[in-house]
């Protein structure tokens, strides 16, 4: 799969990334409600569904075309986030023991480390390793079950996310979500939300399941102006317990991969892991920009302000990615020296 360049996801991840950053401050609410709904509870949940369709693309495709023999991808990928996960948990330790979120029993030690994430954002990591080991064992199987599977557990996460009100006055059904919400905060996690996006970047890995270039440029805005009609709607009805998962989703993103497989070329190397440590990074850059707005008595400013805050978080994550990426480079052109020619 790596072998053909594919600039225009690569550089996707870019936007995406902002996207994930906006979700988590709401910049348009000092101005318009109506816009944060729209801008970065719609089009904003883009973010994380485009992430796993290039887990299900370029991880879950090959290992499939190899008849499921070759795991060699599958498990590096398994093996790098669940380090990345254990690191990322350490780094924001201290943010959580400070403001007293650490589990307090088991069962929260439970959830956290295998639904919720270990900080706000953190829930990415065990969702994406949870629904790669179900849909590689699903799809070894039969791709058929892993897709009545993932549809099925989709529909039932939809019902526990942006369509909750319609089943939290049924008893039944309310006492099988309370009994789902007892060990997951929430019903976008690696069972219900991530399987469906991880198979459908693994179709489209394969030309025959692309539509025409037409069709693409067509239904890529119908479907947008769809998914902002539902987001509105089930915000408006007051529907919503979260808002992580509409339905129109599925063809936005089907749409919108297949539009960006099309842009030629080859981006950046530094794309990839520089979108993953912005990731990372920013919310714990959206703690040090209030605290250093507290202590220069400019919060009205820098918090207060959503838009600015926005800015100022981005401004600064970006900084710090910059600063990393120039020493990472820095460290391996003094390595390469020390290797090369006539290096003893």
């Amino acid at each position: 799969m790596k072998a053909k360049n594919y600039a225009g996801v690569d550089l996707f991840r870019i936007p995406a990334a902002l996207m994930v950053a906006a979700i988590h401050i709401a910049p348009f609410s000092t101005w318009n409600r109506v816009g944060d709904v729209l801008f970065t509870y719609c089009l904003g949940r883009i973010a994380v569904p485009f992430f796993l369709m290039t887990t299900g693309f370029f991880v879950l495709a090959p290992y499939a075309k190899s008849g499921f023999r070759d795991k060699r991808r599958l498990v590096r990928f398994l093996r790098q986030n669940t380090l990345l996960y254990l690191a990322a948990t350490l780094f924001y330790f201290p943010i959580n023991w400070y403001a007293g979120n650490l589990p307090k029993n088991v069962l929260e030690f439970f959830k956290a480390h295998l639904f919720d994430g270990t900080f706000y954002h953190l829930w990415y990591f065990p969702a994406v390793i949870l629904g790669c080991l179900l849909v590689a064992i699903l799809a070894k199987r039969s791709m058929r079950a892993a897709w009545i599977y993932a549809g099925i557990a989709y529909l039932i996460g939809l019902a526990g996310d942006s369509y909750y009100g319609l089943i939290q006055q049924i008893p039944a059904l309310k006492a099988c979500y309370d009994g789902i919400f007892s060990i997951s905060n929430y019903t976008r996690n690696g069972i219900f939300f991530a399987p469906i996006y991880l198979l459908l970047g693994m179709a489209i890995a394969n030309p025959r399941n692309r539509c025409s270039k037409t069709a693409c440029r067509w239904g890529l805005p119908i479907s947008v102006v769809f998914l902002l009609i539902e987001g509105y709607l089930t915000d408006l009805l007051h529907l919503q317990r979260h808002n992580s998962m509409y339905l129109f989703l599925l063809p936005v993103l089907y749409f919108l991969f297949q539009m960006l497989l099309r842009i030629p070329g080859q981006a950046p190397r530094w794309v990839h892991g520089g979108c993953t440590l912005f990731y990372l990074i920013h919310p714990a850059v959206i703690v040090l920009v209030r605290g250093a707005a507290k202590i220069t008595g400019t919060t009205k400013l820098f918090v207060e302000n959503s838009m600015i805050h926005y800015s100022a978080v981005c401004v600064v994550s970006l900084g710090l990615v910059a600063a990393v990426l120039f020493l990472k480079e820095r460290r391996n052109a003094v390595c390469a020296k020390k290797v090369g020619p006539g290096s003893s």
